[in-house]
């Protein structure tokens, strides 16, 4: 199907800065500049003047060149791309980008981290934002999510409180982008309806490889409405087409000194390599008739609907395959609000949605200067605007005619639309209650989803988790919190509680509640999710010396290439290797500069025997081992396998004999001395799409 042309493109050209080559410099009014490396003064050693105006617009400007950064979610990374339907989906729902799958609506998805500055690092453990502003022809729609399909808290009253404890402490402004300390684990010890989202945010979900292998969700529970006002609940689940895929812990805090922008490169270079990525829109769908079905409220954002209860129907997909052009211009003046919604999509009486209704756009006022955020080019929509909003900072539109309604002198325009078929009606849902503050006991279960979540996780990922909650508590200094914590966990599952106890030196728990609940859903497991066996976009590393043996490296290269790979030599200092038939290889980057946690595969080839084996280059040993030890693959041809025979324990195999294949936990091996077979590539790029090797001996669980 060809591309429909991007009306959010030909909107932005209107704004586009004008070419810098087309013409001389001037100043913000448009008048040329003569010269611009000397401010204007009394004589060439005199005072400078108040007069010129050029020096005071410019350094003016610089100064002013900073906002506000966001509260939370300071940290991110965008992209513009489109999302189209697989089908309509007017039985559920009228709004208009839902229903023709030939109709591509323009998006702009922004990516972040929460507790951290602008200035901190990608890959800190972190719930990450999953922001999603839809272009639509009726308005734009915001999709404003996380990472997690559950948050901290119930009722938004507390969000202040939360993001307080999280933020560095008050005192000395520290830890920057980390939730390791006290003033966190004092709230969440103290306010157990934190515990789900904790066991998330201890989760390898907190450490994603990429953004392109996260899942998003809306969190709360929303209300599509069709042309007939039937409403149904409705949960938003974004699931990426290359699988969920995680960091290990270590290997995330190397990522932070070796590449601090790890996940934001990450998506500019795939993107800008044409490799795009893309997610699937599912939805849970809950008849109105269902809402009292669960064990649990539906209003409740510390909840989940088991995928195993609900299933999640596929309505559509996502693509990004445009970078911004200026990253504050767009990615910092994207303005985001829970309540940008349009026909069709409403909201429930969740007590956490009906306050970050509120806050948005309070936020947003004050970050982007005033009321007119929305003339922003990024946040511009691409339906008409018509109304009698007027003036205030920053108004870009030259407004004609009245300013009010009802009028006359303006032929009463604009009218409201009344009961037509494409205004926005709210959802009629009937209201009657006392004026209380008081919660539902419905939300008052706060332990048995977080044992639904520990339940659901796979060895190696509870042994994670595991290692998150003893790191993160043994940066907490004092021990009441410590303990107190612990004793919220055993209320969860006792041998969590335990074997979190024994790493931070607190008495274990011999007065819990045992397990919460010994249900468990597969779909929250990592291992579920492994996407679609695709190796595309997967960044592979081949070490290579003078002597390396070319008719090894070149099929890999063009066989892990073929399936979309990235692939890069790399040898010890930067230019070219020579192959053992005296032939150039080009290196793409010098070992020193890299590490293997900025990878998710490594290749071996065989080299002449006066260069190998390598066991002696302490960058290949540092750079192999770190792989091995992270579960990831690991493949090795000729003499290459002797450089693993020192790394492999007992229990793991390797080539015996030339030409003969062995796939073993990731390593892939064979001893052939010529050239890689169809067979090695095939089992190679097996080990790849799975990722992580958890089996494997040894590896860092």
């Amino acid at each position: 199907m060809s591309a429909t042309p991007d009306p959010k493109d030909e909107q932005l050209e209107t704004f586009r800065a004008a070419d810098p080559a087309s013409g001389p410099l001037t100043t913000d009014q448009g008048v040329e500049v003569d010269h611009t490396d000397d401010a204007l003064a009394a004589g060439a050693r005199g005072p400078t003047l108040m007069e010129d105006f050029h020096a005071r617009e410019k350094l003016t400007r610089f100064d002013h060149e900073r906002i506000p950064e966001r509260v939370v979610h300071a940290r991110g990374a965008g992209a513009y791309g489109y999302f189209e339907p697989y089908e309509s989906c007017a039985e559920f729902t009228r709004a208009a980008f839902l229903q023709d799958p030939s109709v591509r609506t323009p998006v702009f998805v922004r990516f972040s981290t929460v507790q951290g500055p602008r200035g901190s690092a990608d890959t800190v453990r972190d719930v990450r934002g999953f922001a999603t502003k839809f272009y639509t022809v009726e308005g734009n729609y915001d999709l404003v999510g996380n990472n997690f399909p559950v948050f901290f808290i119930q009722d938004g009253i507390k969000f202040p409180d939360f993001v307080h404890a999280v933020k560095p402490e008050p005192h000395n402004d520290i830890p920057t982008g980390a939730s390791a300390h006290d003033t966190f684990w004092d709230f969440v010890s103290l306010q157990p309806e934190s515990l789900h989202a904790v066991m998330w945010l201890m989760s390898d979900r907190a450490i994603p490889r990429s953004y392109r292998m996260m899942q998003g969700f809306g969190v709360h529970t929303f209300r599509f409405v069709n042309t007939e006002g039937r409403g149904t609940f409705v949960k938003f689940h974004w699931k990426p087409r290359l699988g969920v895929h995680s960091l290990v812990w270590d290997e995330a805090q190397e990522c932070q000194g070796r590449d601090p922008d790890f996940n934001r490169r990450d998506l500019w270079d795939t993107i800008a390599a044409g490799a795009y990525p893309e997610w699937e829109l599912g939805v849970q769908l809950v008849a109105e008739e269902d809402e009292f079905a669960f064990d649990f409220d539906l209003l409740d954002a510390t909840k989940i609907i088991p995928e195993e209860q609900v299933p999640v129907r596929p309505i559509g997909r996502m693509v990004l395959n445009r970078n911004p052009e200026n990253f504050f211009a767009e990615t910092e003046q994207v303005a985001f609000h829970t309540a940008n919604i349009v026909p069709g999509i409403d909201f429930t009486n969740d007590p956490l949605l009906q306050a970050r209704n509120f806050s948005y756009l309070d936020t947003q006022l004050i970050r982007l200067g005033g009321p007119n955020f929305s003339e922003l080019p990024v946040n511009r929509a691409v339906a008409p605007v018509r109304n009698n909003q007027r003036d205030g900072y920053h108004q870009s539109t030259i407004h004609r005619g009245t300013n009010y309604f009802p009028n006359s002198l303006g032929g009463g325009c604009p009218v409201p639309a009344g009961m037509d078929a494409t205004a926005f009606t709210h959802y009629a849902e009937r209201v009657d209650g006392a004026k209380i503050r008081r919660r539902s006991p419905s939300f008052q279960d706060h332990y048995s989803q977080p044992a639904l979540f520990w339940n659901s996780m796979s060895h190696w990922e509870r042994q994670h988790i595991v290692q998150a909650f003893r790191f993160e508590l043994g940066k907490v200094e004092t021990p009441e919190v410590r303990a107190r914590t612990v004793g919220q966990l055993a209320r969860v599952d006792s041998e969590l509680a335990s074997r979190v106890a024994r790493g931070i030196g607190v008495p274990e728990p011999s007065d819990g509640t045992g397990t919460a609940s010994k249900q468990s859903s597969p779909a929250l497991s990592i291992e579920a999710l492994s996407g679609d066996g695709s190796i595309r976009s997967r960044r592979i590393a081949v070490l290579a010396a003078d002597g390396v043996a070319g008719r090894q490296v070149t099929p890999i290269r063009e066989a892990l290439a073929a399936e979309g790979a990235i692939v890069e030599v790399l040898a010890a200092t930067d230019g070219t290797v020579s192959t053992a038939d005296g032939d150039p290889c080009a290196v793409d980057r010098a070992l020193p500069t890299v590490a293997s946690v900025l990878y998710d595969a490594v290749v071996l080839p065989g080299h002449s025997a006066d260069t190998s084996p390598r066991t002696a280059d302490p960058d290949v040993m540092r750079f192999v081992r770190g792989a091995y030890r992270h579960g990831k693959p690991v493949a090795a041809l000729g003499n290459g396998v002797d450089v693993l025979s020192g790394l492999a324990p007992e229990g793991l195999h390797l080539s015996a004999e030339s030409h003969r294949v062995v796939a073993d936990q990731g390593v892939v091996t064979d001893l052939a001395p010529d050239t890689a077979s169809a067979g090695f590539a095939r089992a190679f790029v097996a080990a790849v799409a799975a990722h992580r090797h958890w089996g494997r001996p040894s590896a860092r669980c």
